[in-house]
């Protein structure tokens, strides 16, 4: 019995590659020289019952080649290996290589395989071999060496008459199986041009053969496909086989997808040539492949995800909370009165209305969150990774009042409205199912208080959502009624001692409660989706404000008012108006500062835009509470800001020399080398105004000058002058 040893994991000599050489071309192309095809790509792949796709390369090989097992059993073989031995190539009766060795040659076979197995470079054999039933003998020399996985022998074999009749009759053989291939045989150079196609491959991209030779492959490619294209050459060149697919573009400008296996190509000494590839067409499969997966788990009416996608997104959605402990948030969505306008307008016109319904409700929600449909009228929304509750409500009231506006449709505009379900994970359900049910029995909870409103599924929640929602109406009546009033402190120039600028704060006049400050009441018109229009409101009346004070106490006379992150979302349409509203006033725009604070950085590439769209415009920007968040001085100059306010935490230790001094000198130095001017927040006693003063800052506001005051209130202290604090 034959016994042989395992060898060590390692890469197959590259000689006993050389000798699978002598590949031709075509009938009058120039011939290609001897080269080495890498095998070794795929470790472990001989073992396989079946042939790997990265040995299809090996079909053409115009010797013998095997991948034999221990007992020398035929794993693997080519067309010419097979044609030799006189039996088929995938070898049904589990064939050994030693079967076919002439008896008195065993000995010999067995000492040559031991020796390639346990050696470090391929060994060479001349024997004389059996070619099937028939027994007729033809001497031949084998080189063999151990597969890279450990596991298998790979050997080539070669008639011992000599190469060149060998690589004749190969040569007519390889011809024909070129000439008849189903598949498209391309050949690249290691510039990655063109060196041979087979009359298939030209067939496939609508060429003739001529046309394609020195081509660069890129050129029968589109942007997406050379970029895939430039790794997987480098792949090629780190000796690595692999199977991609690939967009090709035809003659004709139609799209040929392509299924490339390719193999890179080295020279005796180990040098890369280029790569052999087989190519086949896949157009049609994959067409019909994605119209398949399309129909599966896309609503062909709204484009949105169906229930198949949903119910996979939900369960990898909830994977992800569990894992990084995380909310999750789902929104069942039911639209009020549809079936109405399905039966009063028809079929035709109910579709548009979901299609736009479909739309209306993606707007209200982030890149990340996913809408499908159900089906009929219901919608479904998931909200990953939340961090707290308080954000639904915004979401949920901008799709309620988005779905409550008018349907412009063929000849009418109908008006629906939508009950929304709420249900959390963990707090609701644990499981996509249970999560469901949970959100579907909140919505008809929604729908059975009135509809056109949402409903949580768990009772406190859905209490306190009820007080959000009540404090949205009564916001909404105090837009309506002018309960609001804009209320103005005094940004001190520190070196005139002048009142220059104010930043305008906003109040509520509540009827029961009194004066309200913003933190009362600011983060319920967040939830409920009114920032904007309070802050549209807010912009007018200080840029009136503006106006009348430029009159009365100089032309340079500035106003800030704060900015949300929601209005810094907005449409820039908003900001237009905004313009237009201080043309018509009269007022220049840099008469108004727009402050920020440094959260809004946060999103950099959305807030950059914005900001410069808002100073392209001629509105100043202010960072407001510089130095508790996460900018820095070099974002600065890249956002475009025009003013930085220090944080009063700079400020309330200054007197008392704890090293805030210093900090806000250095600040201040580097501020002014940024071409910012910088304000000082939370002032409050004259020390610290000149300690401020001679650190250079350039204003300051603060109760050691005043709070926030009523118009006309700081209108007097402006006129009647401040005495400078030092």
């Amino acid at each position: 019995m034959l016994v042989l040893k395992h060898q060590p994991r390692g890469c197959m000599d590259k000689t006993m590659h050389a000798e699978i050489a002598g590949l031709s071309v075509l009938p009058g192309q120039a011939a290609i020289e001897p080269y080495a095809i890498n095998a070794n790509a795929d470790e472990g792949a001989a073992g396989a019952a079946e042939p790997s796709w990265f040995n299809d390369i090996y079909l053409l090989a115009p010797v013998g080649y095997f991948v034999l097992s221990f007992d020398t059993t035929i794993l693997q073989m080519n067309v010419v290996g097979a044609d030799q031995l006189g039996i088929p190539r995938t070898n049904p009766e589990r064939a050994t290589l030693r079967q076919f060795v002439a008896p008195r040659f065993h000995d010999d076979f067995d000492r040559f395989l031991r020796r390639a197995v346990n050696s470090a470079q391929p060994e060479q054999c001349n024997l004389q071999m059996l070619r099937g039933r028939d027994r007729q003998g033809f001497p031949v020399s084998l080189r063999a060496s151990a597969d890279s996985s450990g596991q298998a022998v790979r050997v080539v074999l070669e008639p011992a008459e000599g190469k060149l009749p060998a690589l004749e009759h190969s040569e007519e053989r390889f011809r024909r199986i070129v000439h008849n291939a189903e598949e498209g045989i391309w050949e690249i150079d290691a510039a990655a041009r063109t060196s041979f196609v087979n009359p298939k491959m030209a067939q496939m991209l609508g060429y003739s053969i001529e046309e394609m030779l020195e081509q660069p492959l890129v050129a029968f490619m589109d942007e997406e496909g050379r970029t895939i294209l430039e790794r997987n050459i480098a792949r090629r060149q780190q000796g690595q086989a692999a199977r991609h697919e690939f967009k090709f573009i035809r003659k004709d400008g139609a799209e040929l997808w392509a299924t490339l296996a390719t193999n890179p190509i080295f020279d005796g000494e180990g040098g890369y040539r280029g790569a052999l590839a087989l190519v086949s067409d896949i157009t049609d499969s994959r067409a019909s492949a994605e119209l398949i997966w399309q129909q599966a788990n896309f609503d062909t009416l709204t484009a949105l995800p169906n229930r198949h996608m949903f119910q996979d997104r939900l369960s990898q959605e909830l994977k992800k909370a569990r894992r990084e402990g995380l909310l999750l948030g789902l929104l069942f969505v039911d639209l009020d009165g549809f079936k109405a306008v399905n039966d009063t307008l028809g079929h035709a016109q109910g579709d548009a209305l979901l299609v736009e319904a479909a739309r209306r409700i993606g707007r209200c929600v982030r890149n990340s969150d996913t809408v499908a449909r159900l089906g009929g009228d219901e919608f479904i929304v998931i909200l990953p990774g939340l961090e707290q509750v308080d954000g639904i409500d915004r979401i949920v009231q901008s799709m309620l009042t988005l779905l409550n506006r008018p349907f412009a449709l063929d000849g009418a505009q109908p008006s629906i409205s939508a009950s929304v379900g709420i249900a959390l994970y963990p707090a609701d359900a644990g499981g996509a199912d249970e999560l469901l049910r949970a959100a579907d029995q909140a919505m008809y909870a929604a729908k059975q208080s009135g509809r056109n409103r949402y409903s949580y599924y768990t009772q406190d929640l859905q209490l306190a959502a009820q007080a959000r929602q009540q404090a949205t109406l009564d916001l909404r009546t105090a837009l309506a009624q002018q309960q609001f009033e804009l209320h103005y402190q005094p940004i001190v120039n520190l070196r005139s001692g002048k009142i220059e600028r104010a930043e305008a704060l906003l109040r509520w006049r509540h009827p029961q409660r009194g004066l309200l400050a913003p933190a009362e009441f600011l983060p319920f018109a967040e939830a409920g989706g009114m920032m904007l229009e309070i802050g549209d409101w807010v912009f007018r009346q200080a840029a009136q404000q503006a106006r009348q004070w430029q009159d009365e106490l100089g032309k340079g006379f500035q106003v800030s008012v704060n900015q949300s992150s929601a209005q810094l979302r907005g449409d820039t349409a908003l900001y237009v108006d905004w313009l237009r509203h201080a043309a018509e006033l009269g007022l220049p725009p840099r008469s108004i500062v727009l402050e920020i604070t440094e959260g809004v950085l946060m999103d950099a590439s959305r807030a950059a835009e914005r900001l410069r769209d808002l100073r392209e415009m001629g509105l100043q920007v202010a960072l407001d509470n510089f130095g508790t968040g996460y900018s820095s001085l070099s974002h600065l100059k890249h956002f475009g800001i025009d003013l930085l306010k220090l944080d009063r935490s700079f400020i309330q230790h200054l007197a008392n020399d704890s090293g805030d001094l210093a900090m806000c000198e250095a600040l201040i130095v580097m501020a002014h080398k940024l071409g910012l001017r910088v304000v000082a927040e939370g002032v409050e006693t004259a020390a610290q105004s000149g300690l401020l003063a001679m650190a250079g800052c350039d204003y300051a506001q603060g109760y050691a000058f005043a709070g926030a005051l009523p118009a006309a209130e700081l209108a007097a202290l402006a006129k009647r002058g401040l005495q400078l604090l030092h």
